[in-house]
């Protein structure tokens, strides 16, 4: 499966607790990351600086669903499955 055209749910949804480029602290969950472009998509996709948690995060049916709602509420729900006690 290939990441959906102006979705960026991946780049949205979840936390990184890893520093980002631009974004030293990383990001909290919900915040648009700001490598994200104006379509969207990673700016950062296939370079070394991205942060290995972004590279493991593949496209999946069952992640992306039907459009980009889907996708904000299922890593929504994971962040909050993951979040530490």
């Amino acid at each position: 499966m290939e990441c959906r055209p102006g979705c960026g749910a991946c780049c949205t949804a979840p936390s990184i607790s890893t520093p980002i480029p631009g974004m030293p602290g990383g990001k909290p969950a919900g915040m648009r990351c700001i490598q994200l472009d104006e379509d969207e998509r990673c700016k950062l996709f296939g370079r070394p600086e991205r942060p290995a948690v972004c590279a493991s995060l593949m496209p999946a049916p069952d992640m992306c669903g039907d459009g980009r709602e889907h996708a904000m509420r299922w890593l929504g729900r994971l962040e909050d499955l993951t979040r530490p006690a």
